[in-house]
Formats: C-alpha cells, sequence, structure tokens
C-alpha cells in the first residue's frame, strides 16, 4: 500500500515571487517561538530582517543563501528529533500555524493562544462524527486553504475541527489541550500525534484514532487528511513512517457519549463500552451476541437471519456483522464479521450507515413526510441522504449527508425529483412516498 504524502508550503527565504513574499509576511505576524508559536515564523521574521538590510547595503538586491538550520520548535512531549524517515524524496511537510477559524487573527493579547479559555465540550461519537463529516465531503488537502467550517484542511486542522477546538491548531500546540495516554489505552477520538520538535517540517503529523482493527491491536482504523483528500483506513500502529515516534493524546474536552453540554447530543443513543472481543467468534454463547444481532437486525440485518438472533454466536451473526462493516465503507481486516470498539458504538449509538438492501430487495418502507422537515434529525434523514448520493444526486452536501435535515437534503432531493421530469409542487425538494420509492429501486 502506498504510503500517504502529506506536504505543506514553506516560503524559500530568498525567492522574490508574490507568493513566497506573502507566506513570509504572515508568518512574520504569528507568535514568536519561545511562545509556542510556529518555528517557521521565527526563520521568516529573521529572513525577512536580513533581506530587508540587504536591500539597504546593496541597493536593494537579494541577499545570498545564509543556509541558517531551521530553528527549533518549542518542547515537546514527543521527545527529541531523530533521522528523518518518511518515502517523500523531499522530506519537507511544513504546515499551518495557529490561526483562528477561516484564517482569521486570534484575538487577545499578541495574538495568544486560546488554551486557556473554557475547552468545548464534545462525545466521543461527536468526534468520530465530524471526522466522518470530512472524509464524506472528500475535502481537499491544503495548508492555505480553510473549509465552509472555519477550520484548515491540513492534519492539524482536521483535529481541531474534530475536537470542536475554537481555533486552528498546529501539530506543535496541539497536546496542550489533551492528556499523553499509553497505545493500550486509546480509545475512538483519541489522537496519535508525532511532532518533529527540531524542524516540524520533516515528518510531522496527527491521526485520529477510530478504533482496532484486528484482535492483536496492530492496526487501527486512522481518520487523517492527506493528500489528496480526507480519508479513513486501517492503518499500522502508529503509523507507515516514524511510528515508534507517535505518542497517543486523549483532548481534555471529551465527555460520556450523550452527555455533552448535560443534554443528550445529535440525536443519538448514548454508547455502551465495548464488552470485548473475547464475547463474539465461533464457541461464544452470551447475552452480548443476542443485542448485537438484534442491533443488526435494526439497521437493515433481518435477512440474514433464518433463527434468533440469540445467545449463540453463527454465521448469521458475522455475515450481518461484515454487512454492516461494509456498507461503513471498510474493507480487509475493517470488515472480517467480527465487532469490534468502532462497530460496537456506531450500533449502539445508531450512527453509521444501514445495511443496503440486497439486489431484488424492496426497499425500506416511507417513514412519512413528518421526518424530512427542518428541525427534524433522526436515521430516516441519512439513510435518504446516503442513498442520494450512492444515485448521484449529493452535489449539494458540503459537510454531509448526516441525521439533521439540512437545505442541502432538500436541495439535491429536488435535484432527483426533477430527474423524473417532474416540476411545481411535485418538485419541492421533500420526498413523499412516489420519491421514496424511486429513489431506492
Amino acid at each position: 500500500m502506498a504510503v500517504p504524502v502529506f506536504e505543506e508550503y514553506e516560503p524559500a527565504a530568498d525567492c522574490p515571487c508574490p507568493g513566497c513574499a506573502r507566506r513570509r509576511r504572515e508568518l512574520v505576524l504569528r507568535r514568536a517561538v519561545r511562545e509556542g508559536g510556529h518555528p517557521a515564523a521565527h526563520g521568516a521574521r529573521r529572513a525577512l530582517v536580513l533581506f530587508t538590510a540587504a536591500g539597504v547595503v546593496l541597493g536593494g538586491g537579494a541577499p545570498a543563501a545564509s543556509g541558517t538550520a531551521h530553528p527549533a520548535g518549542p518542547p515537546h512531549p514527543a521527545g527529541p528529533a531523530g533521522r528523518d524517515t518518511d518515502d517523500d524524496p523531499t522530506g519537507d511537510h511544513p504546515q499551518g500555524g495557529t490561526a483562528g477559524l477561516h484564517g482569521r487573527p486570534l484575538a487577545g493579547p499578541a495574538g495568544g493562544s486560546l488554551a486557556q479559555a473554557p475547552l468545548p465540550k464534545v462525545t466521543r461519537a461527536e468526534i468520530i462524527e465530524r471526522a466522518e463529516r470530512w472524509v464524506a465531503a472528500k475535502v481537499p488537502y491544503s495548508m492555505e486553504k480553510y473549509w465552509s467550517d472555519g477550520y484548515r484542511q491540513d492534519c492539524s486542522g482536521y483535529v481541531s475541527m474534530a475536537w470542536k477546538l475554537p481555533a486552528n491548531e498546529w501539530t506543535g500546540s496541539l497536546h496542550r489541550y489533551a492528556e499523553k495516554i499509553a497505545w493500550a489505552d486509546l480509545q475512538p477520538g483519541d489522537i496519535l500525534l508525532f511532532h518533529n520538535p527540531a524542524n516540524p517540517t520533516k515528518g510531522s503529523h496527527v491521526t485520529i484514532f477510530g478504533g482496532w482493527t484486528d484482535d492483536r491491536r496492530t492496526h487501527y482504523l486512522a481518520y487523517e487528511q492527506t493528500k489528496p483528500h480526507t480519508r479513513k483506513q486501517a492503518t499500522p500502529l502508529a503509523y507507515w513512517n516514524n511510528s515508534d515516534r507517535y505518542v497517543g493524546y486523549r483532548y481534555l474536552g471529551v465527555v460520556a457519549d450523550g452527555t455533552a453540554g448535560g443534554t443528550p447530543t445529535g440525536g443519538s443513543q448514548p454508547a455502551t463500552a465495548f464488552p470485548g472481543a473475547r464475547h463474539f467468534g465461533p464457541g461464544a454463547v452470551n447475552a452480548h451476541v443476542t443485542r448485537l444481532g438484534r442491533m443488526l437486525v435494526q439497521r437493515g440485518g433481518a435477512r440474514f437471519y433464518e433463527d434468533g438472533p440469540g445467545p449463540v454466536w453463527t454465521a448469521a451473526d458475522r455475515r450481518a456483522t461484515a454487512a454492516f462493516q461494509w456498507a461503513q465503507g471498510w474493507r480487509g481486516a475493517e470488515a472480517d464479521g467480527l465487532p469490534g470498539p468502532h462497530t460496537w458504538r456506531l450500533l449502539t449509538t445508531g450512527t453509521g450507515r444501514d445495511i443496503p438492501p440486497a439486489a431484488g430487495q424492496s426497499p425500506p418502507p416511507y417513514p412519512g413526510r413528518a421526518h424530512f422537515r427542518p428541525g427534524q434529525s433522526n436515521q430516516h434523514v441519512e439513510t435518504l441522504g446516503r442513498q442520494l448520493v450512492r444515485r448521484g444526486y449529493g452535489k449539494h452536501y458540503r459537510t454531509g449527508p448526516n441525521r439533521r435535515w439540512s437545505e442541502a437534503d432538500r436541495r439535491n432531493v429536488q435535484d432527483f425529483q426533477r430527474a423524473q421530469g417532474w416540476r411545481g409542487g411535485a418538485a419541492d425538494g421533500y420526498p413523499g412516498p412516489e420519491t421514496w420509492r424511486r429513489l431506492f429501486r
């Protein structure tokens, strides 16, 4: 499998082009390294001073390259810098620094960090749900652009978004919002972070942990922002390169599922703890198998069961579990038919994608118009959205589809209705029984 490339742009100190000049000015305005700022800002600030001095002495001529080493960044728990092992031939991976949403300057003295402000509360289910939005939207990778939600489209901006941080952080500051944890304690929503303090452009990266994909815990489901766009896939622990230098972190604002802000979130049910892999598989007989089967039946897996579900693990449980995992877009070891923590979380919270009907199977029953109105949040809305995307009518989604009815849902439904030749009130964007039947046939 190809090693992902995540690289961002750092301006040359002696390049006179408008792009490099603009980037140097932006870096100069950032915080100094001693205040926790990006080391590139110090380099750019020094380069700008040298450039100006040379202009005075030589009548505006460009300075010769100084050959100065990239300045060391702030001390970081990831440890001392080592040999860069990235397969990218340049080895350079510059990244955006701390910035407000949509790139706006940060409020406060000297545009300082927001780490002292109250941390937004977020559940693990919300973190994964927010991470899924960018996966579904295939947000293009960029260290200069900002997505519609205000977060920078690089790896650290992605984590800032998933954690609901009030600003865009970078690999050198994310640890201030978290506590260090052992790899064995990782849970969905935690992160694996490698920050190279001697030169952050050399391999620094961060991924979101989505759950183990095998019983030996050698691979996990990684959500990451990398070229060409956001993705999730089974990834070796801790990452393809510099694996032994990645550190696990847990966001300090994480709360129990269903209790963010003191109230249930996102219209989901509270998650329950994963009972452990030993409760599932050949020979297993327990109540957890029964519960798993019943949840799978509710999510479209009834056709796999001739009897039950019951407490005895059967091939039907494995086929239904694999079908649910395939519906999430997982493949290989991620869809082996044995539930792991991430599969269990999606089932117990009622999130993720339902098992699609088999070929020739009747479509899901129409749930009624009341489910598709402004302010509504339910599984039927997400089922509708996923089917619209599958049929090629999802162009209005920027961060969905999800459980909450939005104007994007209505416009996509309207496109589908107009494709049927309907006009006027018959193409108002609100699905009726006939729209539903044609969409799922």
